[in-house]
């Protein structure tokens, strides 16, 4: 069996990965500042992830472990390639966040880093979702559900938001947060 450290605290990604490791460990990482560098959205979730797999370096706990994965997901601003959409604050910077991609399409990034026999591995990709245009009785039901809490945009496809919005290109688990391809590297090693 194969031992798995998934340095998240993304129910998302571990219900996706718990399918395959029913074993895994999630913890979270702490102490890393997921600030985006300045630059394309892929190249500022790449990074944070790379962020995130230098924090699981120094942590003891690592070489206990086969396999770690570590993420990231961000948005990427409909009008600008340059602007990324993370995670709202509060329910008032998820209502401008979900006003925002209202009626529109936009790029999800994720970034998926395994490390495995020592070394680490990166993924990183992009999935196009399009949101219906969301009623504003719509709108404050999505944040009175809370569903915008610790996600990227503001929503989540797998909750509330997915009768509203639709994957037009790429992968549902790039858009919840892990890059498909290093889902199909994660299954080859079962």
């Amino acid at each position: 069996m194969v031992n798995i450290w998934l340095a998240s605290k993304s129910p998302r990604r571990e219900q996706i990965l718990r399918d395959m490791f029913p074993e895994i460990f999630c913890q979270g990482i702490e102490g890393v500042e997921e600030k985006p560098p300045f630059g394309e959205v892929d190249y500022q979730v790449l990074e944070i992830c790379k962020q995130k797999a230098k924090a699981a370096d120094e942590d003891p706990q690592i070489k206990e472990y086969d396999l770690v994965v570590v993420c990231d997901t961000m948005l990427c601003d409909p009008d600008d390639h340059l602007l990324s959409i993370g995670k709202p604050k509060d329910e008032v910077e998820a209502a401008m966040m979900l006003f925002r991609l209202s009626g529109r399409r936009h790029q999800v990034w994720s970034a998926t880093g395994i490390k495995k026999a020592g070394n680490w591995k990166f993924y990183c990709e992009y999935s196009i979702v399009e949101i219906s245009p969301l009623p504003d009785e719509v709108l404050v039901e999505l944040i009175l559900s809370k569903s915008w809490q610790g996600k990227a945009g503001g929503y989540d496809l797998a909750g509330p938001m997915g009768e509203w919005a639709q994957i037009i290109d790429g992968s549902e688990s790039t858009v919840l947060g892990i890059a498909s391809q290093a889902l199909v590297e994660l299954q080859n090693t079962m």
